[in-house]
């Protein structure tokens, strides 16, 4: 590799944890966000931003959908002992 990152980096940086996983994907475009330079790519970047953020409420609303048909689906089993209860009990004496 040509010319180490790790000496452009000043002691007093705060590294997160989404500045290590840029980094592993992309050394360079870590660095040229520390710089303070902007990607060229802009429309590329919104694009993407989108598309994630939908397939995030996708995912929401999919977990609010099981939990709502396991909701429905308990409903239903207590209507059915209850229902089968109440049969049961009409027989008996």
């Amino acid at each position: 590799m040509t010319g180490d990152l790790r000496y452009t980096l000043r002691m007093s940086s705060v590294i997160r944890a989404s500045d290590i996983g840029s980094y592993l994907y992309c050394r360079r475009a870590w660095w040229y966000r520390k710089q303070g330079l902007k990607s060229e790519n802009q429309a590329e970047l919104a694009t993407g931003t989108e598309l994630h953020r939908q397939h995030g409420r996708k995912v929401i609303a999919a977990g609010l959908l099981r939990t709502l048909g396991w909701i429905l689906l308990l409903a239903a089993l207590i209507a059915l002992v209850a229902f089968l209860t109440d049969n049961i009990l009409r027989i008996m004496p």
